[in-house]
C-alpha cells in the first residue's frame, strides 16, 4: 500500500468517529491555546514596560545613594542620602565628563494634597533644575518650563503633568492660574507632554517645582521661607532664604544624559570614577552610590519576563502531555475495536509497517487537527485579552506554527504504542476475534 493511500486510510478512520475525534482533540486544543496566550501575555508584557522605559529615554544614566557604613555598621541602600550639590556640579564639568549632556538633581516627595479652587487632588511633587527636560527626555505641552532664575530665587513656579493638571483643572487652561501644594501657593508655569506610564510610576502625574523650592518648603520646612500671596500671585523672598544655602546641599537623586545612545557606557564610567573621586573612595566595591541605565533595567526586566513566560509555557507543556496521553488512550481503544478491519488487512497483503504507518497517521491527525483548532482559539482569546481586559497580548504566528507541530510529534510520540500493537497483531488471530 503506498503511502498516499495509507494517508487516506487514517484519515477516513478519523473522520468516521468525528465526535470522538474532536473529544480527544479537546486536550491538545486546550493546550496548543494555553501556550499561544501565556507565550503572548509574556512578550506583551515585555513590550509594554520596555516601550515605557524607551519613552523614558535610552541614554540616561540615574544616579542613586548606595550603602554607607556609619560606626562599623552598614546601612542599606537609600537609608543615608550621599548625593550632594557638589557631585552635581562636578558631573557638569564637561572637562572632567566629556560624554555628559546635561545633569540634573532630584528630590521629590509623595503623597502631597495639592488644591485648586474646589478641586483636590493628591500627587507627588519632584523638585529638580531646568536640565530635568533634557535628562528625562520630556517636552512641554503648552506654556513653559522655569528657569535656572527660578531654582536661585527659590520661586513658586510649577510644572504640572498631565494627569495632575486634568484633576485639578478639568476643562481649564492650568498656564497661569494657581495651585496649593500642602499650603503652599504655586503659579502654574506649564504643562508636560504626556509619555504613559511605566509600571507603578507614571510620569505624567507629578508637579515639578524649583529644587530649592522643594527642599525649603517640603523636605526641610523652615518659618526663615515666608510665602505671602502677593497681588500677582505669589511671592517668595529669596534674601531671606539665603541662609539655607548651606543646609540644602542633598539630593535624593541625580539624572545624567548621556551625548548619545553609542556613548552611555564611556559617560557612566566617567559618572563613577568622579564620583568615587569626589567622594573620596578608592575601592569601587565600597561606593556609596549606585550608577544604572535604562539597558540594564531593559535587560532585567527581559530576564525576568523571560523567565516567567518560560514557566507559563511549562503549564501550557503540561497540558499537551496530557492531552498526548488522551490520544494514546482512545487509539489504544480504537485497536482494541478494530482488530477485524486490521487482520482483513494483513490478510489482503498489508503489511506491518502499513499499519504502523496508519495508525500514526490517523494520531498525528487528531494531534495536529487540535492544535490548528487551538491556534484559531489562541487568536481569538489573544484578540478578546487585548481588547476587554486591559492587557497586551501578542499573537506571534511563530509560536503557532511550533505549537502545531509539538501537538503533531505530540501525537506520533503517544501514537507510537497503539500503532505497535496494531501492526504486531497476528491476522490468524485477528481474523479469528472479528
Amino acid at each position: 500500500m503506498s503511502l498516499i493511500q495509507t494517508m487516506v486510510s487514517g484519515l477516513r478512520a478519523v473522520g468516521g468517529n468525528r465526535m470522538r475525534s474532536l473529544l480527544t482533540s479537546l486536550g491538545i486544543l486546550i493546550g496548543v491555546c494555553a501556550l499561544i496566550v501565556t507565550v503572548g501575555i509574556g512578550t506583551g508584557a515585555r513590550a509594554s514596560i520596555g516601550k515605557g522605559l524607551t519613552r523614558l529615554g535610552t541614554n540616561i544614566i540615574a544616579v542613586t545613594p548606595g550603602t554607607v557604613t556609619v560606626n562599623g555598621v552598614r546601612q542599606g541602600l537609600g537609608v543615608r542620602t550621599t548625593l550632594t550639590w557638589a557631585d552635581v556640579r562636578a558631573l557638569s564639568d564637561p572637562s572632567v565628563a566629556p560624554d555628559v549632556m546635561a545633569v540634573a538633581p532630584l528630590v521629590s516627595r509623595s503623597g502631597l494634597v495639592m488644591t485648586a479652587g474646589a478641586q483636590t487632588w493628591t500627587s507627588a511633587a519632584l523638585g529638580t533644575t531646568p536640565s530635568f527636560l533634557v535628562t528625562a527626555a520630556r517636552f512641554m505641552d503648552s506654556g513653559e518650563f522655569f528657569s535656572d532664575a527660578d531654582v536661585r530665587s527659590y520661586a513658586h513656579v510649577a510644572v504640572l503633568g498631565r494627569i495632575t493638571a486634568n484633576n485639578l483643572f478639568p476643562g481649564v487652561d492650568p498656564v497661569g492660574q494657581y495651585v496649593r501644594i500642602q499650603t503652599v501657593p504655586f503659579r502654574v508655569v506649564g504643562v508636560l507632554t504626556v509619555v504613559g506610564a511605566s509600571g507603578q510610576f507614571n510620569p505624567d502625574d507629578e508637579a515639578i517645582v524649583p529644587i530649592t523650592t522643594a527642599q525649603a518648603a517640603f523636605l526641610y520646612p523652615t518659618s526663615s521661607v515666608p510665602v505671602r500671596l502677593g497681588a500677582a500671585g505669589p511671592v517668595t523672598l529669596g534674601s531671606q532664604t539665603a541662609g539655607l544655602n548651606n543646609m540644602l546641599t542633598s539630593v535624593q537623586r541625580i539624572l545624567v544624559s548621556a551625548t548619545s545612545r553609542e556613548t552611555i557606557d564611556t559617560a557612566r564610567q566617567e559618572v563613577n570614577n568622579l564620583l568615587l573621586k569626589t567622594h573620596g573612595i578608592t575601592d569601587p566595591t565600597q561606593a556609596d552610590f549606585l550608577t544604572t541605565t535604562q539597558e540594564q533595567v531593559l535587560n532585567t526586566l527581559d530576564s525576568t519576563s523571560a523567565t516567567l513566560t518560560l514557566l507559563l509555557a511549562g503549564v501550557a507543556g503540561v497540558s499537551l502531555l496530557v492531552g498526548g496521553i488522551g490520544v494514546m488512550n482512545i487509539m489504544l481503544v480504537s485497536v482494541t475495536e478494530r482488530v477485524g478491519e486490521i487482520g482483513l488487512r494483513k490478510a489482503l497483503g498489508a503489511t506491518r509497517s502499513d499499519i504502523l504507518r496508519q495508525f500514526l497517521i490517523e494520531a498525528a491527525s487528531l494531534s495536529a487537527g487540535g492544535g490548528v483548532l487551538g491556534v484559531a482559539l489562541g487568536a481569538v482569546s489573544s484578540y478578546m485579552l487585548t481588547q476587554y481586559a486591559n492587557m497586551t497580548v501578542n499573537f506571534l504566528p511563530g509560536v503557532a506554527v511550533i505549537g502545531v507541530l509539538i501537538a503533531a510529534v505530540i501525537g506520533v510520540v503517544f501514537g507510537v504504542l497503539p500503532a505497535l500493537r496494531a501492526a504486531r497483531l497476528p491476522p490468524i488471530e485477528a481474523l479469528r476475534a472479528a
